[in-house]
């Protein structure tokens, strides 16, 4: 492919990417409206989570240069390699005119975390874990960054929806294993709850998992003052998400959807 052809493709691609970014963007923007007129309250803030998953540097880039700065992944090595890419590609002419990267891009891990992963994922400094699903990974996780003098904010996973295939806490354990992790553990920051949405085509048991799991959530902002962070929703329920009182989705494949 010519260097013509190489730039027509290029304008094209940041062209629907920023297209699809500037949608969701109204979308989560009426989602909120809706959600806040339900609650009686304003104020209501979403951040937005590209999920990364799959997609190549080049649009991670564009929806960089169209304003995207929080990333999420799914996997450690992925989280380390993209990480490295992207910030080495917008490095390059003509993007290095851009905000340094390394200090605007937020990475997120919303994965299954495996013990044995632990010291890795430190090393990259996620702006958060999403995925905490066991007491067992908490206090772990903790002894880590104890080691290393640092405080890692984290979510807890709940298990909304009651489904096998599904890590993270019952809807009936979430607040006491909550409760248990805070008491015992000074590094680790849970600073709030993640769910996945209910698999299934009946949204209406979709919207009642995340009804479920902000009830949850309510009940512990009531206890802690900290407690600060709902993340739930995804690319074909974010909006239901976001109705129902999430402050922050993870959406992949509708950002980069041709």
């Amino acid at each position: 492919m010519d260097k013509h052809a190489q730039n027509t493709q290029e304008r094209a691609r940041q062209a629907r990417i920023a297209s699809n970014l500037a949608l969701i963007t109204r979308q989560i923007d009426a989602a909120t409206e809706r959600y806040q007129a339900k609650a009686g309250i304003t104020g209501h803030k979403v951040t937005l989570i590209a999920v990364s998953k799959y997609q190549d540097i080049e649009s991670m880039r564009a929806l960089y240069l169209a304003g995207q700065r929080a990333f999420g992944e799914n996997r450690v090595q992925d989280l380390r390699q993209k990480a490295s890419e992207l910030q080495e590609n917008l490095a390059q002419p003509p993007y290095q005119a851009a905000p340094k990267p390394q200090k605007s891009i937020k990475w997120h891990f919303i994965g299954t975390l495996q013990r044995n992963k632990i010291n890795h994922l430190l090393a990259l400094s996620p702006t958060l874990i999403h995925s905490i699903d066991s007491i067992e990974l908490a206090l772990s996780l903790d002894e880590r960054c104890k080691a290393q003098g640092r405080i890692q904010p984290a979510l807890l996973q709940v298990n909304a929806a009651s489904e096998p295939s599904k890590h993270g806490f019952s809807l009936e354990s979430t607040c006491d294993a909550f409760a248990h992790i805070r008491a015992r553990t000074s590094h680790l920051r849970l600073q709030g709850l993640m769910t996945i949405g209910a698999h299934t085509q009946d949204i209406g048991a979709v919207v009642e998992s995340f009804a479920r799991t902000k009830a949850l959530y309510d009940t512990l902002r009531a206890a802690y003052s900290d407690v600060e962070t709902l993340s739930m929703g995804m690319s074909g329920d974010f909006m239901h998400a976001i109705e129902q009182g999430a402050n922050m989705v993870r959406i992949g494949s509708a950002l980069f959807k041709d």
